[in-house]
């Protein structure tokens, strides 16, 4: 493609992109874009049984093979999980990352959330946005003229103000290489989670079973944004196709950077076609 978009997805934890935005990263992908997911933590805290250096590595390599089912980049920071502060070093990282990798859209948790780290992260992201076109602030990474629409992931949290998603997508039609790079992701969805969620005993022992038992679990929070955000559905992709829509990924444009409005929309998400009046 001559000049593609490029997608920056950054999380808290090595799998906080797949889980909110796979979907998408998996349709800019089959179209040629470029996608970045950025863990800002080393995900060191994300087990019952295995913690420090050890899970450290496996939780990077299960990021790398995540990425490589679809063919996004991976980076897996250094700072601790369980431990993130938004501090000047780490803001000037992002604005560092953001300014070399030149995203047209990046994606991060809303401010408020039950997760310090996931915190942290949207603050990092909110504090590095306008800064990233001033000159003087990291001048060893070129200022960008005008810097990228930032958006958030979905959640379900409601105070001080609920997610609105401004764009609601269709991901069936990517659903397999969804669960796939969820699927890398085998010391969370397999062991962590399950365990924090006292559903360990639930999950299957074949790669086969695992991968249809968390398919069908995620397939739950999917339906979940698909049906809460039917009339969007509707309005973009008609009553025939948005009325059917099973399973959404959703993503809320952020007050930060540039505008996510329908010009914006129709650039980022150009799959979707023009927005109906």
């Amino acid at each position: 493609m001559a000049d593609p978009l490029r997608l920056l997805v950054i999380g808290a934890h090595p799998d906080d992109a797949e889980f909110r935005a796979g979907g998408l990263a998996a349709i800019y992908r089959r179209l040629g874009h470029e996608v970045r997911f950025v863990s800002v933590t080393n995900g060191e805290a994300g087990h019952h049984l295995t913690t420090g250096p050890e899970l450290v590595e496996r939780r990077s390599a299960e990021a790398r093979a995540a990425g490589k089912t679809i063919g996004v980049e991976t980076e897996v920071w250094e700072h601790p999980d369980g431990r993130l502060e938004a501090t000047l070093d780490r803001r000037e990282q992002v604005i560092r990352l953001i300014r070399l990798y030149r995203p047209d859209l990046v994606l991060t948790h809303r401010p408020n959330d039950y997760h310090p780290d996931h915190r942290a992260t949207s603050q990092l992201v909110q504090d590095a946005a306008y800064l990233l076109t001033v000159p003087a602030v990291c001048p060893d990474a070129p200022h960008l003229r005008r810097g990228p629409v930032i958006a958030y992931l979905s959640d379900d949290f409601t105070k001080p103000y609920p997610f609105d998603p401004t764009v609601v997508i269709d991901v069936e039609p990517v659903w397999a290489e969804k669960v796939a790079m969820l699927h890398a992701h085998a010391s969370q969805f397999y062991e962590w989670l399950p365990f924090n969620r006292g559903l360990d005993e639930t999950v299957p022992a074949g790669d086969d079973e695992r991968f249809a038992w968390l398919s069908s679990r995620m397939k739950l929070v999917a339906r979940k944004l698909a049906d809460a955000y039917r009339g969007r559905l509707i309005s973009r992709y008609g009553i025939d196709r948005g009325g059917n829509v099973r399973f959404a990924e959703a993503f809320e444009g952020g007050e930060y950077g540039a505008p996510l409005d329908r010009d914006a929309g129709e650039r980022l998400f150009p799959f979707l076609g023009r927005a109906r009046p």
